[in-house]
């Protein structure tokens, strides 16, 4: 079984364009998310999906430079450019992640590889009911389930994030939730604008002598400097996700024939 990470990653994000490439702890925040995932031994590859529009050839580019596969495929369908990636990465798993994560816990991947390796599931994620840090979501899945979502989703909303389909129908896809052993569901450690690569910047600073920078350290670290968990505004986990389903509720339309 060969696992493939799927980095998803794109210029023009809505609220805060670039935050990808932006500069976060002496790296870019992408360089974070990369050099994380490079850290899970369960994952044998990784590849970076992007979009075939011009403002990505910067993406593209990044990935020549850290000698990383890129695959391009449509800005709007994203389940079809992950479709691509995984085609390309020749991958029988795909390990979800997104280029706007750089606290991404390598050991959280393992786990969620770990939980779909022992058992016959088709998805593994903790997202389903969320319990680990909005910032470590990992999704593991099935390139069969994969490809049975592209033929199937119709849906705006199924078609603009990849797993959807998937994680609404569980009389067609066995499915696991990987939950942590508290909840700190609470905390929020991705980027979506401006205010959190601050926010994100002081956790570094503050954990210099912490270089692994695990979870377990952010807590702690959290734990003793409690004024650093609340420099955020908290929008609603999943904005873009609901975003798209509002768009599904006022068109009706189907975004594939």
């Amino acid at each position: 079984m060969r696992i493939v990470a799927i980095i998803q990653a794109r210029m023009n994000s809505t609220r805060f364009p670039g935050k990808i490439m932006a500069p976060l702890a002496g790296k870019r925040v992408i360089d974070h998310v990369v050099d994380r995932l490079l850290r899970a031994s369960s994952v044998d590859d990784s590849i970076i999906a992007t979009t075939s529009t011009a403002s990505d050839d910067l993406v593209e580019r990044y990935c020549r430079e850290r000698n990383i596969q890129c695959f391009r495929g449509s800005e709007d369908d994203v389940l079809d450019r992950f479709r691509g990636a995984a085609h390309a990465a020749r991958a029988d798993t795909i390990v979800r992640i997104t280029a706007d994560c750089p606290l991404i816990d390598p050991e959280v991947i393992d786990l969620a590889v770990s939980s779909f390796k022992g058992e016959a599931f088709d998805y593994v994620s903790n997202t389903l009911t969320p319990t680990f840090p909005d910032g470590l979501d990992t999704e593991v899945f099935s390139r069969v389930a994969l490809e049975r979502a592209h033929e199937a989703a119709k849906l705006r909303s199924e078609r603009e994030h990849v797993t959807p389909y998937i994680w609404k129908h569980p009389e067609l896809f066995r499915l696991c939730n990987v939950k942590s052993d508290r909840d700190y569901s609470h905390f929020r450690w991705t980027v979506d604008e401006p205010s959190d690569l601050e926010h994100l910047q002081s956790l570094f600073e503050s954990a210099r002598r912490t270089p692994a920078m695990l979870m377990r350290d952010v807590i702690s670290i959290l734990d003793a400097h409690p004024d650093l968990a609340g420099l955020q505004r908290r929008p609603a986990r999943n904005e873009g996700y609901a975003t798209s389903l509002l768009a599904d509720s006022k068109t009706n339309k189907e975004v594939m024939p």
